[in-house]
């Protein structure tokens, strides 16, 4: 894991290196600062509509009194779209725009379940957590 940590923060900063420097020179330098001024305030208002969406699918689901499981997916999709919207560059701001087109994040959305199911615990209300220790005698105090 943290051999591919390592490498992502070493790749990306130097692929968006690579398409910018490219770009700069098909287009030019102040039409490729312009674009990614552009792409990252499209970004934003994406973020803040499909952020909006998301949230009144959660409060519906909570006001039928029914977890919003596949909403908090969502949520956490568009959040991560967000910070890939706030990084400067055009790879970035491409997966994050995917991410906040909802087809794109239905097809996610099921991996992310099926990889995460095994390693999250749910404990209900009331439940004691792992490792609770539950003393039943009582002492008497005068």
């Amino acid at each position: 894991m943290l051999v591919w940590l390592v490498l992502l923060f070493i790749a990306v900063p130097l692929v968006e290196l690579y398409v910018i420097v490219e770009t700069a020179r098909s287009i030019g330098t102040l039409e490729t600062i312009g674009l990614l001024i552009l792409v990252s305030v499209l970004g934003a208002w994406m973020v803040k509509a499909q952020g909006l969406a998301v949230l009144w699918r959660i409060r519906s689901k909570l006001n039928e009194g029914q977890m919003p499981g596949r909403e908090l997916v969502d949520g956490g999709l568009v959040l991560l779209a967000g910070a890939l919207m706030l990084t400067p560059g055009f790879v970035t701001d491409a997966v994050g725009l995917l991410l906040l087109i909802p087809p794109t994040r239905m097809a996610i959305r099921p991996l992310l379940i099926r990889r995460f199911r095994n390693r999250v615990t749910i404990f209900g209300p009331g439940e004691p957590g792992p490792g609770t220790i539950h003393d039943t005698d009582l002492a008497d105090g005068e």
